[in-house]
């Protein structure tokens, strides 16, 4: 079964990307030590606008003074880290609980994935896993391991890589990194996750003035194709992104619809 990303994992999905290189850019969009604090919110009848998960992105290190350490062609690296923990109603009334905590090496050159290192709770069960790209050799390989049982073996995927990859934080900085966000704009991504790859296609679909926490500020909206037969998520739903529409491409609002409600992810706090 597919593992929970850190956005959809809210809707209780046994489960939670992208090939085409940007144009250059001359600065980058985000600095070390920025920090960006999210909130979700489920609604479903009578359920409005309930607080369901905390979510947090760091940059916790620019490119290096030296190359990565990485089965990747030589260069220099970004890190990225991201928290995800379930809070409020998701633990008083569907008495879940979840905390997510990745760790993501990727290339200065377009943000690819170089390692991608995750801690999984939910409920009682722990996992963690780690995915190692090699881009020389065409192929990921996940491997993940129970803290609780050392001496069990390993579970180990591979699968191909034909193209330049994202893990789910390394994607969040690669769109923000493109030049390309104009309404009408359409591309696909490869994504990975748990030891797979999917296509995913992304529309840019509309611009528009969004009261947010930096103020009334121009947004683009993204719409990327996760829900599907050989998708990211299977069955139908929908989920839309909301950038600024400036240089920094900020993340401010993300909605996530489908069968089990509406999720509204909100930016909160953010440390520039």
């Amino acid at each position: 079964m597919k593992r929970l990303s850190l956005l959809f994992i809210v809707f209780l999905f046994i489960s939670p990307a992208f090939a085409q290189k940007p144009k250059e850019s001359k600065t980058w969009p985000f600095k070390e030590g920025e920090e960006l604090f999210y909130e979700g919110e489920f609604s479903k009848l009578l359920l409005r606008g309930v607080n369901v998960v905390d979510l947090r992105f760091v940059v916790t290190q620019g490119p290096a003074t030296t190359p990565a350490k990485a089965n990747h062609k030589e260069t220099s690296s970004f890190r990225f880290t991201a928290d995800a923990e379930s809070k409020g109603a998701l633990l008083k009334i569907f008495r879940q609980y979840f905390r997510q905590h990745l760790e993501t090496t990727a290339d200065a050159g377009n943000l690819a994935a170089l390692t991608t290192k995750k801690e999984d709770t939910q409920n009682k069960r722990q996992r963690v896993s780690e995915a190692a790209f090699d881009y020389r050799a065409g192929k990921v390989v996940w491997t993940e391991r129970n803290p609780k049982d050392p001496n069990a073996p390993p579970r180990v995927i591979a699968a191909a890589l034909e193209s330049p990859a994202y893990d789910l934080v390394s994607i969040w900085y690669h769109l923000r990194l493109r030049t390309d966000l104009k309404p009408g704009a359409k591309f696909t991504l490869s994504v990975s996750d748990s030891g797979a790859v999917y296509q995913i296609p992304v529309r840019v679909t509309e611009r528009k003035t969004l009261k947010t926490l930096l103020g009334k500020v121009p947004c683009i909206r993204l719409e990327p194709e996760i829900f599907g037969d050989d998708k990211l998520i299977a069955g139908k739903g929908k989920m839309s992104l909301w950038f600024t529409d400036d240089a920094r491409h900020i993340p401010v609002k993300g909605v996530i619809t489908n069968e089990r409600g509406q999720l509204d992810i909100t930016l909160k706090r953010a440390k520039l």
